[in-house]
């Protein structure tokens, strides 16, 4: 019985697989029909020029992206010119602090040289003032002395002569001198 429903079945679905009809519309299946539709779509966009107006605007698009990229390879170029002045720049100025950092140098030395030389020549200065002075300290002592001695002899010789001398020793001096004269 088994065997029997299986064969009932088998045989109903084979009637409706014969019973199936394909849709056709004026002698043409679905497949056709796609193809006509296609052709048509197809034969309209080159009547209204499509793919000359989808060229163009590619042509377009490809104009635009020439421009960008000229505009870029510009631009970097420009970039690039700018980057080797100011590496120039820098390149300089380290020069440049160098030599500043070499004049400092030489001017540090000269200037260290100079004071060196202005401290000998103001001690020199100093020397010699200082044995100006002394010298002349000396030479009004010994005038000092000289005055003061003369001045104790003065007196002394004037004590001695007034002690010596008494009137008749001043008469025959003068007599002396008188005789002396002519």
């Amino acid at each position: 019985m088994a065997n029997a429903a299986q064969q009932l079945a088998t045989t109903e679905v084979e009637a409706n697989v014969e019973h199936q009809v394909d849709p056709k519309a004026l002698g043409f299946d679905a497949t056709m029909l796609v193809a006509l539709a296609m052709a048509v779509v197809v034969a309209l966009m080159l009547w209204k020029k499509v793919p000359a107006a989808i060229g163009r605007a590619l042509d377009g698009k490809i104009a635009g992206i020439k421009a960008q990229l000229d505009e870029a390879a510009a631009l970097r170029a420009e970039a690039e010119q700018i980057k080797a002045e100011y590496e120039a720049k820098a390149a300089a100025s380290e020069s440049e602090a160098k030599a500043m950092l070499e004049r400092a140098a030489h001017e540090a030395e000269a200037i260290r040289i100079k004071a060196e030389a202005d401290a000998a020549a103001l001690v020199e200065r100093r020397a010699r003032m200082a044995e100006d002075k002394i010298a002349a300290e000396e030479r009004a002592a010994v005038q000092q002395l000289r005055a003061a001695a003369a001045d104790a002899a003065t007196k002394a010789a004037a004590r001695i002569i007034a002690d010596k001398h008494d009137a008749g020793a001043d008469k025959a001096l003068i007599d002396q001198a008188i005789a002396g004269i002519r």
